[in-house]
């Protein structure tokens, strides 16, 4: 006869993994496309930014269950993602709501009794705004024979020196792996191995989080609001360095970045499209003769229910969204064009997102800068720069069309950000249209 396993029985000696999804105050660097859908959920080469870590994690059969910690509040969209996720990869996925901003390890500790459920032997940690094809089960084999399944286990990745003081900075010892020292965001050069924003934790962890939770409620000049609020880079990862008891596994292979804006969407898009081709390549667009299909170039995602005509030319690194229709002779590269969208004939796209319900007209031209990290410097990373620069003036960025932008036809917008729901009769050039 069947039993259904107890909580206990379904954790002991299993791992959990956590993912940091942050809440609407930290959303508005991803506006305007925030605006309609929660950053964590927006697609990136088809599906939500999400499933990519939640994918990753079902990589490692030892995971059991899937902790999404944020502020955001509970939605359709949300539900309906977290059952679809659940029914597609099979594995229990729970959100734990935080009843205010706690910091990157405040929601940790405020759910320590959740996390600990079952009694697991460590839980995975991730940020859901870095995009990155994690190495999980090697992060957990590192954790097992170099930190002993005691240690604690940061994820790093090589940054070049320009960039690196920009991230959490880690100097390690080369033989043990042990982390020395780490500064968050150094004003001078520390290190070019950077946090990459994934950690193996033990339930030894909520010592060290208590610890913190106790200073601040002791520290009068920390007002009474802030006090369960809890940094997990200053507070946590810094006095850790050098006591031995955290270790860096430093990525070998694949790729790492950060998706803090509109503008890292697109680059986002072309890597885990790259990825795609490896992992699902049943997935992506596949080029047909003249008469059949559009013409495909490199890395393409066209949903099913999407309207392409056979004379448009798709590519590279291009996710098409559902009941999107695009006309004879378009032109579509480096872009993610959302659902129901319509680019009539011989309109071009060129790294840019266009908005779901948007309508371009004919002859139109929608055209981004494209904000590639230096090809010549292998460890580059694409820059989460700040909309302008320090003369006011736009910086150079993708372009971005809100939900339910109107482009007349014969009409350009170049590096330009757009507002939902605008009416554009002009030509506009780096512009933000409010």
């Amino acid at each position: 006869m069947y039993r259904r396993q107890s909580s206990s029985q379904m954790f002991q000696g299993a791992m959990k993994a956590v993912i940091l999804i942050g809440g609407p105050h930290v959303d508005p660097r991803f506006r305007p496309l925030s605006l309609e859908l929660p950053q964590p959920l927006f697609p990136i080469a088809g599906v939500p930014l999400l499933q990519h870590h939640i994918e990753a994690c079902t990589k490692l059969p030892d995971i059991k269950e899937i902790l999404l910690i944020g502020f955001y509040q509970q939605s359709r969209e949300m539900t309906r993602f977290f059952q679809d996720m659940h029914k597609h990869y099979g594995i229990l996925i729970k959100y734990l709501q935080e009843y205010c901003p706690l910091g990157t390890a405040g929601g940790i500790y405020h759910f320590r009794d959740q996390i600990m459920r079952g009694n697991p032997r460590g839980f995975f940690v991730f940020h859901s705004d870095v995009c990155c094809n994690f190495p999980v089960v090697e992060m957990n084999a590192f954790h097992e024979k170099v930190a002993k399944g005691k240690g604690f286990v940061i994820l790093g990745a090589e940054a070049n020196e320009s960039q690196a003081i920009n991230y959490g900075c880690i100097a390690e010892d080369p033989a043990t792996h042990q982390v020395l020292h780490y500064v968050e965001k150094p004003e001078t050069f520390v290190s070019s191995i950077v946090n990459a924003g994934a950690y193996i934790f033990t339930p030894a962890v909520f010592d060290q989080l208590g610890k913190v939770f106790q200073a601040n409620h002791e520290n009068e000049l920390i007002p009474e609001q802030a006090r369960d609020t809890i940094d997990l880079e200053r507070s946590l990862l810094s006095p850790l360095a050098g006591t031995g008891e955290l270790f860096v596994y430093k990525m070998k292979t694949g790729f790492w970045c950060q998706v803090k804006n509109a503008g890292s969407a697109i680059y986002a898009n072309r890597l885990y499209l790259s990825l795609m081709s490896e992992n699902h390549p049943e997935l992506l667009a596949r080029q047909q003769s003249s008469d059949e299909g559009p013409c495909i170039i490199g890395d393409v995602r066209i949903h099913p229910t999407a309207n392409v005509d056979r004379s448009a030319t798709l590519g590279p690194n291009v996710y098409v969204g559902a009941g999107v229709n695009i006309g004879p002779g378009a032109r579509v590269k480096e872009a993610i064009v959302l659902d129901r969208a319509e680019i009539q004939d011989h309109s071009c796209v060129l790294h840019s997102v266009v908005g779901w319900n948007c309508v371009l007209g004919e002859w139109s031209r929608v055209e981004g800068y494209p904000c590639d990290p230096n090809p010549n410097d292998p460890l580059a990373s694409v820059q989460s720069e700040s909309l302008f620069n320090q003369e006011g003036r736009l910086n150079p960025s993708i372009t971005i069309l809100g939900e339910g932008v109107s482009v007349h036809s014969e009409r350009m917008v170049l590096n330009s950000i757009v507002l939902p729901h605008k009416d554009l009769s002009n030509n506009y050039k780096n512009q933000i249209i409010l």
